[in-house]
C-alpha cells in the first residue's frame, strides 16, 4: 500500500517538475517534493531511484531539472545521500559527460549549463560531506587532477570576498577614529566658530528688523477689515500684509544684507555640513569612552537644530539668499582670496560695476587715460575725480568725459587706426605654410565696421511711492503700486499727515471719499469690455471648432467609402488572379499555408520536443525555396535557353 502510495503522489510530481522549459524547477513542485518525501524512507527511495531514471533521459533540460531536485535532496537528506553516492559514477557520467562514447544530449545551450552546474554541485558536495564520504572525495580529485576540469572554487571565493570585506571594514574603523580623535580635540572650537556666526546673523536680523519698525505699517484690526467687503480684496490685503513684513534691500540696509548673505553662505555650506559630518561619525564610531561621544552626539543634534532654526530665520527675512550649489562650486574651483559682487553680464573685476562697497583706489590710481573707456562704478568714477584733480587736472577731465560702457571685445581695438594683415602666419591653401604677405592687409575703416557693438537697454530702478492715504488709526497707507491702489483708488502725491498736495488732487481725494466703490469706475469699465470681448472671441472659436470637425467628419467618412471600395476591388482582382492559372492557385495555397504554419507555431507553446528541433532560420527558409523541385526546373530551362542562343549565334547557317 504505502509503496502504490507513493508512487502515486511522488512520481507524478517529479514528472510533472522535469518536464518543463524553465531553467529553474518549479518552487511549489520542489516544496511539494521535499515535504512527500521527508517522512518516509521508501518514498525517498522511490524519489531517488526516478531521478537516476529521469537522469538517462536523451535530453538535456529533463537531466538539468532532475540535477537540481538531487541537489535538494542531497543537502537534506543523509539515506539520499548515501543512494547518490552509491551511484556518484554514473550521475558525473550523465551530468558532467567526461565519457567520449556517452556525450550530453541535445540541446547544446543547456547541455552546457549542465555540465557547469554539475561541476559546481560537486564541489559543494565535496566542502560539505567530503570528509564522510571517500566517493566524493575520489570524485573531485579524478575531475580536477586527471580530467583537468576547470572548479568555481566557491570556497576560496567566499573567503577572498570575506577578507576583503574584514578589511574594509578595519580601514573604516581606522579612518573613524582618527576622525573622532581629531573631532575631541576640535569640539570646543567648532563649538564656538558656529555660535559666533550664529550671533553674527542674529545681530543682522536684528538690526534689519530695527530700521524696519520705524516705517509705520497698516494695521490689520477688524475695524479695518470691516472696510473691505469682498473676500478677494481683503485676501489681496492680508497677502500684502504679509509680504510688507518682509524687509526690503535698499541702498540704506545693502550693507547689511551683504554681511548676511556671506554669514548664511558660511552657515550652510561650511558649518552645517560639517555638523552633519561629525553626527555620521559619532553614531558609526566604536570607542570605549561612550560617555563623551554622547554628550557630543547630543550638543551635535542641538547644534545642528539651531543651525537649521537660523537658516528658516534668513530665509523668512526675505532676504536674497545665495544658491548653496553655485557657492559650492566655485569654492571648489576657485582659490581662497578678496570675493567682489559683480553684476549680472560682466565678466571680470577690471570692467564691471561695483554697488557695494567704496571705491578701488588702487585700481584707479593705476589707471591711466588710456584705460578710462573700461567701465567701473559711479562712486568710483566721482572718487577717483576728487582724489586725482589736485594733481592731474587733465585725468579728471578726461575721466568725465570718458563714455560708460560694458566690456567687450570691441575694446581691443577701441581707436585703432592700424590695418590688418589678411594672413598673419602665413597658413597657405591646402594648409600648407607659405610666406606672409605684408601687402594683403584689411583696411582699418573695413576693421571697424567689423567691430559691431551690442548694447542691453537697462533701465533704470525706479522707487515706486508708497500710497499714504490717511488709515483710520492715525497712520499712512504704505502699499506700493504703480498707479492705483486697491483700497484707496488712484496714488497721488501727499505730504506727511497724508493730506493732498494739489487741489485737483484734494477733488479727487473727497470724491473718492464720498464714493469709495464708484473710485475707479475706467478700471471697472475697461474689466467689462475686456470680458465681453473675450467672450465673444470664446463663443467664434467654438463656431469655428464646430466647423472644422463637422468638416473632419465628412473626410473620415469619405475615406471610410473609398477604403471599403478599394479593398473590395483588390479582392475581386486576386480571386480573379488565383483562379487564373493553376501555378498562381498553387503559389496562393503556398502563401496560405505558410502563413498558417507561421501562425500556429507563434501560438504553440513551447515543449521538450520542440527544443529538441532544429530551429528554423533564415537561411534555411531560403535554401529551401531555392532548391525545391520548381526552381530548380526553372533554373534549368533557362540555361538551356541560353545556351541554345549562345549556339545559333555561333553557327547561325546551321539549323
Amino acid at each position: 500500500m504505502d509503496d502504490e502510495r507513493a508512487k502515486s503522489v511522488v512520481l507524478p510530481l517529479i514528472e510533472k517538475a522535469t518536464n518543463s522549459t524553465a531553467p529553474d524547477v518549479d518552487p511549489r513542485l520542489l516544496k511539494a517534493i521535499k515535504s512527500t518525501v521527508r517522512y518516509s524512507d521508501s518514498d525517498l527511495r522511490l524519489a531517488a531511484q526516478t531521478l537516476m531514471y529521469l537522469m538517462k533521459r536523451d535530453h538535456s533540460q529533463v537531466r538539468y531539472l532532475a540535477l537540481l531536485i538531487i541537489d535538494e535532496l542531497f543537502m537534506r537528506s543523509k539515506l539520499f545521500r548515501n543512494l547518490v553516492v552509491e551511484n556518484l559514477d554514473q550521475l558525473l557520467s550523465l551530468s558532467v559527460g567526461f565519457r567520449r562514447n556517452h556525450p550530453l544530449p541535445a540541446p547544446a545551450s543547456v547541455a552546457s549549463a549542465l555540465r557547469s552546474k554539475a561541476i559546481e554541485l560537486l564541489e559543494k558536495w565535496n566542502e560539505s560531506f567530503g570528509i564522510h564520504y571517500r566517493q566524493l572525495r575520489l570524485g573531485y580529485d579524478y575531475l580536477k587532477n586527471t580530467l583537468r576540469f576547470q572548479f568555481p572554487n566557491l570556497q576560496a571565493n567566499a573567503a577572498r570576498v570575506q577578507q576583503e570585506r574584514r578589511e574594509r571594514e578595519m580601514r573604516t574603523k581606522e579612518i573613524l577614529l582618527k576622525k573622532f580623535e581629531s573631532f575631541r580635540t576640535k569640539f570646543s572650537s567648532i563649538k564656538e566658530e558656529i555660535q559666533s556666526n550664529i550671533d553674527e546673523i542674529d545681530e543682522c536680523l536684528e538690526i534689519l528688523r530695527k530700521k524696519d519698525e520705524d516705517m509705520p505699517l497698516a494695521s490689520t484690526d477688524d475695524e479695518d477689515m470691516e472696510e473691505f467687503r469682498n473676500s478677494e480684496l481683503r485676501q489681496i490685503r492680508l497677502d500684502s500684509l504679509r509680504e510688507g513684513e518682509k524687509v526690503q534691500e535698499s541702498s540704506e540696509n545693502k550693507v547689511v544684507f551683504d554681511a548676511l548673505r556671506e554669514f548664511y553662505k558660511v552657515l550652510v555650506t561650511k558649518h552645517l555640513a560639517a555638523v552633519q559630518e561629525w553626527i555620521s561619525v559619532l553614531i558609526r564610531v566604536e570607542v570605549a569612552d561612550l560617555r563623551f561621544r554622547d554628550s557630543a552626539l547630543k550638543d551635535l543634534i542641538d547644534i545642528r537644530n539651531l543651525i537649521q532654526s537660523t537658516k528658516r530665520k534668513c530665509e523668512e527675512s526675505g532676504c536674497d539668499l545665495p544658491k548653496i550649489a553655485n557657492a559650492e562650486e566655485e569654492e571648489d574651483i576657485w582659490e581662497d582670496g578678496t570675493v567682489e559682487a559683480f553684476e549680472k553680464g560682466k565678466s571680470g573685476p577690471s570692467c564691471s560695476e561695483n554697488k557695494d562697497g567704496p571705491a578701488a583706489s588702487t585700481s584707479n590710481n593705476m589707471m591711466g587715460a588710456g584705460c578710462s573707456n573700461n567701465s567701473s562704478n559711479g562712486n568710483e568714477r566721482r572718487n577717483s575725480q576728487n582724489n586725482g584733480s589736485k594733481s592731474n587736472p587733465l585725468r579728471s577731465k578726461l575721466l568725465t568725459e570718458a563714455p560708460m560702457l560694458n566690456w567687450g571685445s570691441f575694446l581691443d581695438t577701441w581707436g585703432s587706426n592700424r590695418d590688418v594683415l589678411a594672413n598673419q602666419r602665413g597658413l597657405d591653401l591646402e594648409g600648407h605654410w607659405g610666406r606672409v604677405d605684408y601687402d594683403a592687409v584689411i583696411p582699418a575703416d573695413k576693421i571697424a565696421e567689423l567691430n559691431v557693438r551690442a548694447s542691453v537697454y537697462e533701465e533704470e530702478p525706479v522707487e515706486i511711492q508708497p500710497c499714504r492715504a490717511p488709515l483710520r488709526k492715525g497712520e499712512l497707507c504704505q502699499r506700493r503700486d504703480l498707479k492705483i491702489c486697491p483700497f484707496h483708488g488712484l496714488i497721488i502725491p501727499r505730504d506727511d499727515e497724508g493730506k493732498p498736495i494739489n487741489e485737483n488732487s484734494v477733488t479727487e481725494e473727497t470724491a473718492a471719499g464720498k464714493q469709495p466703490e464708484e473710485s475707479t469706475p475706467d478700471v471697472e469699465n475697461d474689466l467689462v469690455d475686456q470680458l465681453l470681448k473675450q467672450a465673444v472671441k470664446n463663443f467664434r472659436e467654438r463656431d469655428r471648432e464646430e466647423v472644422k470637425k463637422r468638416e473632419l467628419d465628412k473626410q473620415a467618412l469619405k475615406r471610410a467609402k473609398l477604403a471599403k471600395v478599394r479593398e473590395h476591388n483588390e479582392a475581386v482582382l486576386r480571386d480573379a488572379a488565383i483562379a487564373s492559372t493553376s501555378r498562381s492557385s498553387h503559389i496562393g495555397e503556398d502563401v496560405e499555408t505558410g502563413n498558417g504554419s507561421r501562425s500556429c507555431a507563434k501560438s504553440k507553446k513551447q515543449t521538450l520536443a520542440s527544443m529538441l528541433k532544429k530551429k528554423e532560420t533564415s537561411k534555411d527558409r531560403l535554401a529551401q525555396r531555392l532548391l525545391n523541385s520548381r526552381a530548380r526546373d526553372a533554373t534549368i530551362r533557362q540555361l538551356t535557353v541560353a545556351e541554345e542562343a549562345n549556339y545559333r549565334e555561333a553557327f547561325p547557317n546551321q539549323w
